[in-house]
């Protein structure tokens, strides 16, 4: 009995050891705890600020794209994007309430009724193995409000509708190859989509256009809620540069609509057109068919490359004009000597050139031969009066033989073909050699701009618009100057007798009622993949390089057409005529050069309307055969387009914005330039559809609107 008393005396006392041991490692393991805040080497108020912190993302906008006069261009607009939680742990402390997708059958199905996917797609996506949150690629973007509130109304567990940003761009196909398009790109690793800059100023300044975001960082619940009186940390969000382009949204809508009607009258291939002031360089619009939207990228797939910048092609005849200018120049040009046209071997051996027309014109002076487009004229020119080695010396003066180093992305260089006698002079007349667009427009620039090259450009500044500090300001730069004063003046008086001439090859086709026009057509012929040329009478790239007043050019114009549809009545000089005619004429109005005083044209200046009541702003109109368009359910007329003393183009809608509450017109009809007027007075949002003119419009006219108000266009070619 007592041995046993024992035994049980001894095992209480080890267990009380043990327990005591057990204590002092538990004591002493608090105590370093207690000193040091740190377990297993982690710091305890880490762990415990991860667990108990939460951080979200503040998105940046990127920056804004304006033309000259700081109308919008493209820019970050807001949206709604479809996101679901897919990860069922985040409803483990709440299982009532659940926050994660429970049944994703039953949200396929309903989610299905409102996206533009299919429903065992969806399925797919939220059933991903591993994931967290998922979304739902374009077909989850860009959700219109009403479509919004449906989702939400459906209140499906683990469903968000997120409100972000999108890429918004105003005016539709607009200078689009110049303005490029922003791709959203999904990182498979996070799911998160990432914006980048595509084709034009969107990819050439994506760097500086993408902006820095910021952070939020705050004190949560168990449940995930704000802590009351937490503090916030708060890191801003770093928009993206704003940057100003050179180009003149009025300009660049007077070349859209035109190109829009020339492509549904002549269905040509391709077409490109650039505008710019040869003074300073300034591209003032840019445009090609076929085009592309860049919000809804329809057309994207059949016109990936800026024509005007990456491609180069045999100018044709418009290249006649740098080799006139480097002869007259050089001293070499005699504008009254005579020749004999039609045909002419550069050596015994080679090959025969001959005219246009076969057979030439007989003996004819030099001049004559420049306003016929002679190629026998410019052969002869080349060879026996300027030389091939200052032909070769001028082409690099003009600055055809290398980039132009313009602001636009992937921009091609010239070919210029000068090994044989023949290439040398099949290249002073424009074929075999090929140049860009943009390397003419520059060339041409030492013809208006009285001897001085300037180098085009499409960027005006770039601003951060968080300081508002001017990052880079683009000024003029002078490239070169080839030829004097005196030899680009009397180019351009030989240049104009090819539109008023009888024997110009643009008499009567790109005259200007009021205004002297200088310039050169162009017919170059399109090689064929298996060697030699294209034939038949529409199998040409037709173009023309002009300029406007003649004496003192304010803009120069390169149009290009290739392979138009003509009628038998028709010329492939036509489809080009229409372009430059029309937008040089509006242009020249639009930026008020007074035409010539012997012109028979008569301009009408629009009258200060502002103030009046709209009965008599009506009948003030009609002094002047215009009509007039109110917006506003007003009667007083408190701003107007065009403004007071701006010329009235012809065929343009006086619009009016009256006192009280918005409205818009009926629109049915009209032309995206009349359009812009109505939106910019109403201060309205606009989203297009398609290109032409109206059909269909998303307020109808009378309808109450507000600032920032979206108005959907539908516009269509016409039959």
């Amino acid at each position: 009995m007592l041995k046993k008393q024992q035994n049980i005396n001894l095992g209480a006392a080890i267990l009380f050891l043990f327990f005591c041991l057990l204590f002092f490692i538990l004591f002493v393991r608090f105590a370093v705890i207690q000193s040091t805040g740190k377990v297993s080497g982690e710091v305890l108020a880490k762990e415990a600020e991860k667990k108990y912190s939460s951080s979200m993302v503040l998105e940046a906008s990127r920056g804004t794209i304006y033309d000259r006069n700081k109308d919008v261009i493209a820019e970050d607009a807001s949206s709604y994007k479809l996101v679901a939680v897919t990860d069922s742990s985040l409803s483990k402390n709440d299982p009532k309430h659940p926050i994660h997708v429970e049944n994703a059958e039953k949200t396929a199905k309903e989610l299905a009724k409102y996206i533009d996917l299919e429903e065992s797609d969806i399925y797919r996506i939220l059933t991903k193995e591993g994931a967290k949150q998922v979304e739902f690629g374009t077909a989850g973007k860009n959700l219109s409000y009403e479509t919004k509130k449906k989702i939400e109304d459906l209140k499906l567990p683990g469903v968000l509708i997120v409100e972000g940003k999108k890429r918004f761009y105003p005016n539709g196909t607009f200078a689009s190859h110049v303005i490029g398009y922003v791709e959203e790109k999904e990182d498979e690793a996070t799911g998160k989509y990432t914006a980048t800059g595509k084709l034009g100023i969107e990819e050439t300044l994506n760097n500086l256009l993408t902006g820095t975001d910021g952070t939020l960082n705050y004190k949560r619940d168990i449940w995930g809620y704000i802590l009351p009186d937490s503090e916030e940390d708060i890191t801003p969000a770093q928009n993206g540069d704003d940057v100003y382009l050179t180009l003149d949204k009025k300009i660049q809508s007077f070349l859209e609509d035109t190109m829009s009607k020339v492509q549904d009258k002549y269905n040509p291939k391709k077409m490109i057109a650039i505008v710019a002031n040869p003074k300073t360089g300034e591209i003032l619009a840019m445009s090609q068919r076929p085009s592309f939207d860049p919000e809804t990228l329809e057309g994207i797939n059949s016109t990936w490359h800026n024509e005007a910048i990456e491609t180069s092609y045999e100018p044709g005849s418009t290249m006649k004009i740098f080799t006139l200018a480097a002869a007259i120049e050089e001293g070499e040009f005699n504008a009254n000597a005579s020749y004999d046209s039609g045909s002419y071997k550069v050596t015994k051996n080679s090959q025969t050139i001959h005219d246009h027309n076969g057979v030439g014109w007989g003996s004819i002076t030099y001049l004559e031969g420049v306003q016929r487009s002679s190629n026998v004229a410019f052969a002869k020119i080349a060879k026996e009066q300027l030389g091939f080695e200052k032909l070769r010396e001028y082409i690099t003066k003009f600055g055809l033989d290398q980039k132009t180093g313009i602001d636009l992305p992937h921009e091609a260089n010239s070919s210029i073909a000068f090994t044989w006698p023949v290439e040398k002079i099949t290249t002073a007349y424009g074929q075999g050699t090929a140049l860009t667009p943009i390397q003419q427009i520059q060339a041409v620039t030492a013809i208006a701009n009285d001897g001085k090259m300037v180098k085009p450009h499409v960027i005006d500044k770039i601003v951060d618009p968080n300081t508002n500090k001017v990052i880079k300001q683009v000024k003029t730069e002078v490239v070169g100057t080839p030829i004097s004063a005196d030899t680009a003046k009397e180019v351009r008086d030989i240049l104009e007798t090819v539109i008023t001439s009888p024997n110009g090859t643009g008499y009567k086709k790109y005259g200007i009622d009021g205004y002297s026009v200088a310039g050169k057509t162009g017919t170059a012929s399109i090689p064929k993949s298996g060697g030699g040329y294209l034939t038949g009478s529409s199998n040409y790239v037709f173009s023309f390089m002009g300029m406007a007043p003649k004496d003192d050019p304010e803009l120069v114009m390169y149009v290009a057409v290739q392979q138009p549809e003509l009628k038998e009545t028709q010329t492939g000089s036509d489809p080009v005529a229409e372009i430059f005619t029309s937008v040089m004429k509006s242009s020249l109005q639009y930026m008020e050069i007074q035409p010539t005083a012997d012109s028979s044209l008569k301009t009408v200046e629009v009258p200060n309307l502002t103030g009046l009541s709209t009965t008599e702003a009506k009948s003030e109109l009609k002094k002047y055969g215009l009509d007039l368009v109110v917006t506003g359910d007003g009667s007083t007329i408190i701003d107007q387009l065009p403004a007071k003393g701006e010329s009235y183009l012809e065929g343009e809608k006086i619009v009016v914005k009256t006192d009280g509450k918005g409205t818009v017109p009926d629109m049915k009809g009209w032309s995206m330039r009349d359009i812009l007027k109505v939106t910019d007075l109403q201060s309205l949002k606009l989203k297009t559809n398609g290109n032409g003119y109206v059909t269909q419009q998303s307020i109808k006219a009378g309808k109450t609107v507000k600032e920032n108000d979206t108005l959907t266009i539908t516009l269509k070619k016409p039959e």
